[in-house]
């Protein structure tokens, strides 16, 4: 008799939100930390205990059982067609367009360029330092982890920015870049993929001609669909069709973004970029703007919960073998090596045209850290020897940066503004 059990899609959301509630209120009850760090220190925990008792206890299966919980999760469908969409969304509603404008150069770059240099970078030395450890690592493979790790994640820096009296334009900056690099990334990472898996050799041109389409065609889908939107609610005035509205735009124009093959998540952060800025100050009442940005706002805690819980728990579909775990450490200092030189380069190349104070090669540096979006990427990789240092490196890398750089951010930005 077969004692397996189906998760459905309802099971498994209705099992990370349980989770993430639970720790959510027990971090904010007892912890006290932020909640992306907390949520991530204690799936971390909570795994190592289900690990420390299958070790205890070999009969127990709750392991195995949880890696068939998180293998049945379709992480590739649900982040490309669900969860990255509505984040983008809800992070451009936020991000100030005036202040924007005046680092649209900065952001321009380190969006397109740095991601690319950090992708080649990373790629490079992930190859080499797996070759030292007597891993056969792929180039092809060894740049899609440079890829899906290269996007930063703003969410637990912001705050930060704010009560350091960081200036706006930098705030903007870090907020545009990592919004966009998000977008860029996953165009990049699903170019890398593709030539990955089929074989066949990356043709820089022809990488370069699809990354122009599906960029260019997210923006251009995005402008449409955004100011369609933006019309749309300022023809009415009822906060519960303009809520409908702006979910209309996730869901319909991801979806039509899918069947285009233009880039979703680009188009998304355009369309949220218009809706908090023109919709927000010319197309909605006071009542509707309260409401539409707690809705949002809501929505996006949710979600980055939920990841930042699979980062803690990621670490039970890892296997058990050393030289992936030295891999993933090598990965954390190679990472900033790329992150470091995608920074100071576009800044020292902008800097007769605009610069952004002595503050900016710090906050962007060891602000740019990685989270949900990385390993989700990384759990929607296909089963293969590949899947298995892209995971582990993630987990190192990712937790290395919600809680070292991110417990210690306030601090460093603290300390280099009063250096200053």
């Amino acid at each position: 008799m077969n004692h397996g059990f189906a998760i459905t899609p309802f099971d498994a959301a209705a099992i990370l939100i349980v989770l993430a509630a639970t720790l959510g209120y027990l971090n904010h009850r007892f912890l006290k930390l932020p909640q992306s760090i907390g949520l991530t220190i204690m799936g971390a925990v909570a795994s190592l205990i289900v690990v420390g008792l299958d070790r205890v206890m070999p009969a127990s299966s709750v392991s195995h059982d949880i890696v068939r919980f998180i293998a049945g999760i379709d992480f590739h469908t649900t982040l490309m067609d669900g969860m990255l969409s509505f984040l983008l969304f809800a992070g451009a509603l936020h991000v100030d367009w005036s202040e924007m404008r005046r680092g649209r150069w900065p952001i321009l770059i380190l969006s397109t360029v740095g991601v690319i240099l950090s992708t080649i970078l990373i790629g490079l030395g992930i190859r080499f330092a797996g070759g030292l450890l007597g891993l056969s690592v792929p180039l092809a493979w060894a740049l899609v982890f440079g890829a899906l790790i290269s996007p930063t994640d703003p969410v637990a820096v912001m705050g930060i920015m704010k009560e350091a009296d960081v200036p706006p334009t930098l705030q903007a900056t870090v907020a545009g870049e990592s919004l966009f690099n998000d977008g860029v990334g996953v165009v990049v990472f699903a170019i890398i993929l593709a030539a990955a898996l089929s074989g066949t050799p990356l043709s820089v041109t022809h990488a370069a001609e699809l990354f122009a389409i599906e960029a260019g065609g997210g923006i251009l889908l995005g402008l449409v669909t955004g100011w369609l939107a933006y019309r749309a609610m300022r023809s009415i005035d009822e906060y519960n069709v303009e809520v409908m509205i702006s979910l209309a735009v996730v869901m319909g124009g991801y979806a039509l973004a899918s069947a285009l093959h233009v880039s979703g998540p680009v188009a998304m952060a355009v369309a949220g970029l218009i809706i908090g800025n023109h919709g927000v100050a010319h197309a909605m009442s006071d009542t509707t703007r309260d409401y539409l940005l707690k809705f949002w706002a809501l929505i996006d805690d949710i979600l980055n919960a939920v990841l930042f819980l699979l980062i803690g728990l990621e670490v039970v579909t890892i296997p058990a073998d050393s030289r992936l775990i030295l891999l993933g450490l090598a990965a954390i200092p190679l990472v900033l090596v790329a992150r470091t030189l995608a920074v100071v380069g576009p800044l020292v190349a902008i800097r007769p045209f605009l610069s952004l104070g002595r503050l900016a090669p710090v906050t962007l540096i060891w602000g740019g850290l990685r989270g949900g979006i990385s390993v989700a990427l990384a759990l929607g990789l296909p089963e293969g020897p590949a899947r298995s240092f892209a995971l582990a490196a993630t987990y190192i890398v990712v937790l290395f940066s919600v809680i070292v750089q991110g417990g210690t951010v306030e601090r460093v930005i603290r300390w280099r503004s009063a250096k200053a």
